[in-house]
């Protein structure tokens, strides 16, 4: 099993905004292109909120290949979907991990 993995500081001031946004239009989209099979949805309790908000969703894909389909097909249209609406005000790292149990 592979995870995606993305991991956000939003700023405070939108921070509301963009999590509303991102359950119930974001994470949607990416989950009505078939290529993941589940997701997860965090947010650290421990942090400096004077940095920001930090989130982490993790999206569950069965094969190495479907990920790499995401990333080809996909992942360009919806990080620019991002940009175009938030600009500046969060932060995003990206990372694969493989399950290892």
């Amino acid at each position: 099993m592979i995870v995606y993995n993305v991991t956000v500081r939003v700023d405070a001031g939108i921070e509301r905004d963009w999590l509303t946004w991102a359950k119930d239009e974001h994470i949607p989209e990416i989950m009505a292109t078939g290529l993941f099979i589940e997701y997860k949805l965090f947010r650290l309790l421990e942090q400096n909120k004077e940095d920001g908000i930090t989130y982490v969703v993790q999206y569950f894909t069965p094969s190495i290949e479907s990920y790499k389909k995401y990333a080809d097909e996909f992942s360009l249209r919806f990080r620019q979907k991002t940009f175009d609406k938030w600009g500046d005000g969060f932060i995003a790292v990206r990372s694969v991990m493989e399950i290892m149990n």
